[in-house]
C-alpha cells in the first residue's frame, strides 16, 4: 500500500497530504495518529528506511502546476486568434453599399478591358444579388434618366465567391442583338478608310491598329530565303539565231525556279522530238503543276505566258508567281524557320529541277510565229488566244534561257491580335489575310487586310462598349510572304502544330474576299458548310446566293490560302470571295496591273460596299463561332463514302466498318448534344473537344510531315489519301496502304465517340 500511494502522489505532482495512519498501541488500545508526511517519506520507506524515523528538512523539487499548463494553453489559443484577426482584417474587402446612378444614353454600363487576363466593372454597373469578384463582366443593365432609384434591401442568401475565382460571365445578348450591332459597327465610310493603308510598313501601321483596341498584339518572326531576280544580271530569253534571233530580258520571275543557263534545239521532225526539248505554256493558274510534271516527263526548260483568253493584258505586261507545288518554305519542309536553328540541307519535294520563267504576250507571239512544224489541229486545248499566231508543234529552232535568281535572307513579320473569349479564352478561332503582293496587290491583298482590320475593330467595340460577351477568343492574324507560297502562315503552323490542333478550331481566310460582283463561291472543309450557308441567306440578297451547294461550292485546291490550314495542321478551315458571274478567277493576280482602278472597274465601282459585304459575312461566321455553346461544326456533311470510291480486286470490308462506326460515333455525338444541358459548362467544353478532333484525327499518322505534309485522310496529297487508293496497281501495296487508310478513319470514330469505353470497334 506505501508504495501504491507513493506512485498516487508522484501522479499528482507530488502535492503534501495528510496520512491518518492506525496503530496499535503498547496497552493494546487504538489510537489516532496525525502524521504529516511528504514524499520523502514514502519514499524513504520504499528504500528500507523506517517511517517512523525523524524528517530532516529538504528543499521540495521544482514541479509544474496544473495552473501552468493552463496558463500555456490559454497563451497559445490568444496567439493563433491574434493571427487568426490580423489575416481577416489583410484579406476581407467589406461589401460597399450598391448604387445605381443614372446613365446618359452615351454612357457605357460596363468597360471591358481585351488582351488581359481580366476585365473590370465600372462604378454605373448595376449588378445582381450575387456577390461577384471585381474581375468579372455582368451583362449590361439599362437605366434612363428617369428612373428613380431607391436602395434596396438584400434578404436572399448571397453567394460569396473568393475574388481569386474567375467566374466567367454569361452573355446577355442574344443572335439578332449581335447581328444588328456587327451591321451598325460596319460601315463604307469606315471600309473606305481602312482601304488606304498601303505604306510599305504596313505591319507596324496594323500592330498600331490592334494595340488602339486593346487586343494586346504580338508578332511571329520567321528567317527564310526568297528569291528574287539578280539586278546585276537579269533573267535573259532568246529565241532563234542569226539574224533572226530575238532576245528578251523579262521583269517578271517564277520563284523558286533553278537557276542556270539552258540551251535547247531540235532538228525538223516529229512532235515528240520537240516536246522533249522546249514547252510553252499558256496558263498561269497552274504554272507549277505543270513545270513539275513537264520535268518528270523529260522537258528541260519551261517558257510561260499569259493566254488573252484568260487575261486581258498589255502585250508586254510582266507576270509573276511561284512553281513550288507545296507551302511555306521550301529549304525547311515540315517544321519552321525559326532564327539560329542548324537546319539539314534539305528541300521540299515539289520544287521542279527545270529552269521556268515567264515571257510576255509579245515574246510568245514572235516565238510561235517562228516555230514551224505541224499545225495544231482545230479545237485542240493547245491552241490559245494570241492574235495572228498559227499554232504549230515541232520545228527547227533553238531556245535558250537564262535564270539568275538568287535566294535573298528575308525576315518576315507575322501580326497578331486577339480579343479573348470568358468562357474557354484557351479555345479560338482564327481570321486572317496576308499583307504582300506582287506589285500594288490591291484584290489580292489590300481589300482582304481592310475587311480583317475592320471586323477586328467592330468586334472590339462589341465588346468594350456594347456587352457583347464572346464565349471563345478571336485571333486575327497579318501573314507576310503570301505569294510565295502562304510562306508566312505556314511557318507559324510549322512552328506551333502541338498546340494549334488542340486550340484552334477554325480557320477562316479574307485573302481576295472581293474580285468582283453579282456570284459567290467558297471552298471549305465539310464540317463548315452548313455555317456558310446560314451566313449567306443572313448576308447575301437572293440573287447572289444559291442553295444548291453545287453552285457556289469548290473544292479547296493547293494554292488556296487556307489549304495548309485543313490539310497540314487538321483545322477546319474556309476561304469566300465574291466574283463575277461566270468569271471565278481574278485576271490580274501576278501582275502590276492589279490594282485599285481594275478592281473598280470590273467590281462596276462598287468595291466599297462589296468589302462591307464581305465583312458582315465573314463575321456572322466568327460570331457564331465563338457565340453559341456548342462548336457549329457539322459532321454530317462529310461523305467519306464519296472520298473512296469502289475498289476493285481487293476487298473493302474492313473500310467499310471503318465508315460504319464513324456513322455511329458521329451519330451518338449528336444525340448527346441534344440531351445535355447546355448550361453546363463542363459537359459543353466536353462535347466541344470531341468536335474539334474530327478534323484532326483526319490526318494520316503514318506519314512523315516532312515528305508529305499534306497529310489528310480525304482532302490531302499523297498515296495515303482515299482517293489514290484507287490508282495503285501494286497489289501488295494497295494492301498496306488500305490498311493504313482504314485505321486512320477508325482511329477518328473512336476520338469522337469521347471516353475509351464507349468505342465502337469492330474491327
Amino acid at each position: 500500500m506505501q508504495r501504491v500511494r507513493s506512485a498516487f502522489n508522484n501522479l499528482v505532482n507530488r502535492e503534501r497530504y495528510s496520512r491518518f495512519p492506525l496503530q496499535p498501541g503498547r496497552d493494546r488500545e487504538e489510537h489516532v495518529e496525525v502524521k504529516l508526511s511528504d514524499t520523502l517519506d514514502d519514499t524513504s520507506e520504499a528504500n528500507g528506511q523506517p517511517a517512523d524515523s525523524s524528517p530532516s528538512y529538504q528543499p521540495p523539487w521544482p514541479v509544474h502546476t496544473r495552473r501552468n499548463v493552463c496558463y500555456l494553453a490559454l497563451s497559445t489559443l490568444l496567439i493563433f486568434l491574434v493571427g487568426y484577426l490580423v489575416g481577416f482584417v489583410s484579406h476581407h474587402k467589406p461589401q460597399q453599399p450598391i448604387s445605381c446612378p443614372t446613365m446618359g444614353a452615351s454612357q457605357s454600363p460596363s468597360s471591358v478591358t481585351m488582351g488581359a487576363s481580366q476585365s473590370s466593372v465600372t462604378p454605373d454597373t448595376v449588378l445582381p444579388h450575387t456577390v461577384v469578384p471585381p474581375d468579372t463582366v455582368v451583362p449590361d443593365t439599362v437605366v434612363t434618366p428617369d428612373t428613380v432609384v431607391t436602395p434596396v434591401t438584400v434578404v436572399t442568401p448571397v453567394t460569396v465567391v473568393p475574388p481569386d475565382t474567375a467566374v466567367p460571365p454569361e452573355p446577355s445578348l442574344d443572335w439578332s442583338d449581335i447581328t444588328r450591332l456587327l451591321s451598325e459597327k460596319l460601315s463604307p465610310q469606315a471600309m473606305t478608310k481602312a482601304l488606304s493603308y498601303e505604306d510599305t510598313q504596313l505591319a507596324d501601321t496594323i500592330f498600331q491598329l490592334f494595340q488602339q483596341q486593346q487586343m494586346a498584339p504580338w508578332t511571329n518572326i520567321h528567317y527564310v530565303q526568297l528569291p528574287t531576280q539578280d539586278s546585276a544580271k537579269p533573267n535573259r530569253v532568246l529565241f532563234g539565231s542569226g539574224k533572226t534571233e530575238v532576245s528578251e530580258h523579262p521583269k517578271g520571275y517564277l520563284a523558286y525556279s533553278p537557276t542556270g543557263h539552258v540551251q535547247v534545239g531540235s532538228p525538223p521532225g516529229t512532235t515528240d522530238s520537240y516536246r522533249t526539248l522546249l514547252l510553252v505554256f499558256y496558263g498561269f493558274r497552274v504554272i507549277m503543276w505543270l513545270t513539275l510534271a513537264w520535268c518528270w516527263r523529260g522537258f528541260r526548260l519551261c517558257w510561260c505566258h499569259p493566254d488573252p483568253q484568260d487575261y486581258r493584258y498589255n502585250n508586254d505586261t510582266p507576270l509573276y508567281g511561284h512553281v513550288h507545288l507545296g507551302s511555306g518554305d521550301p529549304y525547311t519542309p515540315g517544321f519552321p524557320s525559326f532564327n539560329h536553328t542548324q537546319f539539314p540541307p534539305t528541300q521540299s519535294s515539289g520544287l521542279p529541277s527545270i529552269p521556268a520563267q515567264t515571257i510576255t504576250a509579245k515574246m510568245a507571239a514572235t516565238i510561235l510565229r517562228g516555230i514551224g512544224g505541224p499545225q495544231v489541229e482545230a479545237g485542240s486545248s493547245f491552241i490559245g488566244g494570241l492574235s495572228g499566231v498559227t499554232y504549230r508543234l515541232g520545228g527547227n529552232v533553238n531556245a535558250t534561257v537564262e535564270v539568275n535568281n538568287v535566294q535573298a535572307s528575308r525576315e518576315l513579320h507575322n501580326v497578331f491580335g486577339v480579343i479573348k473569349g470568358y468562357t474557354d479564352p484557351d479555345r479560338y478561332v482564327v481570321v486572317g489575310a496576308q499583307r504582300d503582293s506582287w506589285g500594288r496587290g490591291y484584290a489580292r491583298s489590300t481589300v482582304g487586310t481592310a475587311v480583317m482590320l475592320e471586323l477586328a475593330r467592330a468586334v472590339a467595340q462589341m465588346v468594350e462598349k456594347d456587352g457583347f460577351v464572346p464565349r471563345r477568343s478571336i485571333v486575327f492574324a497579318s501573314w507576310s510572304a503570301g505569294e510565295y507560297g502562304n510562306v508566312g502562315a505556314t511557318e507559324w503552323l510549322e512552328g506551333y502544330l502541338s498546340s494549334l490542333d488542340q486550340k484552334a478550331f477554325t480557320y477562316i481566310s479574307l485573302d481576295g474576299v472581293v474580285m468582283g460582283s453579282g456570284s459567290f463561291i467558297a471552298s471549305a472543309s465539310p464540317l463548315l458548310h452548313t455555317l456558310i450557308e446560314r451566313a449567306m441567306k443572313q448576308v447575301l440578297s437572293p440573287s447572289v446566293f444559291h442553295t444548291e451547294k453545287e453552285n457556289w461550292l469548290r473544292p479547296m485546291a493547293l494554292e488556296d490560302p487556307a489549304y495548309p490550314f485543313l490539310t497540314f495542321s487538321g483545322i477546319p478551315s474556309l476561304s469566300f470571295h465574291i466574283v463575277n458571274k461566270g468569271v471565278e478567277a481574278y485576271p490580274y493576280y501576278g501582275t502590276n496591273l492589279d490594282n485599285k482602278d481594275h478592281l473598280e472597274y470590273i467590281t462596276g465601282y462598287q468595291t466599297t460596299e462589296l468589302a462591307v459585304n464581305a465583312t458582315k459575312l465573314a463575321g456572322q461566321m466568327v460570331l457564331r463561332l465563338v457565340h453559341d455553346h456548342i462548336l457549329p461544326l457539322d459532321i454530317s456533311q462529310y461523305d467519306i463514302a464519296r472520298n473512296s470510291g469502289i475498289l476493285s480486286d481487293v476487298s473493302g470490308t474492313w473500310l467499310n466498318l471503318a465508315q460504319s462506326s464513324f456513322w455511329r460515333a458521329a451519330t451518338d455525338l449528336a444525340t448527346d448534344v441534344s440531351n445535355t444541358d447546355l448550361q453546363n459548362r463542363p459537359a459543353c467544353r466536353t462535347l466541344n473537344d470531341r468536335i474539334m478532333a474530327v478534323e484532326r484525327c483526319f490526318l494520316s499518322p503514318y506519314v512523315a510531315p516532312q515528305v508529305t505534309p499534306f497529310r489528310h485522310l480525304l482532302v490531302g496529297r499523297g498515296t495515303h489519301t482515299l482517293a489514290a487508293l484507287l490508282e495503285i496497281s501494286d497489289m501488295a501495296k494497295l494492301r498496306v496502304q488500305l490498311a493504313l487508310a482504314t485505321w486512320t478513319l477508325q482511329s477518328c470514330a473512336n476520338s469522337i465517340a469521347g471516353q475509351i469505353w464507349e468505342v465502337d470497334n469492330q474491327i
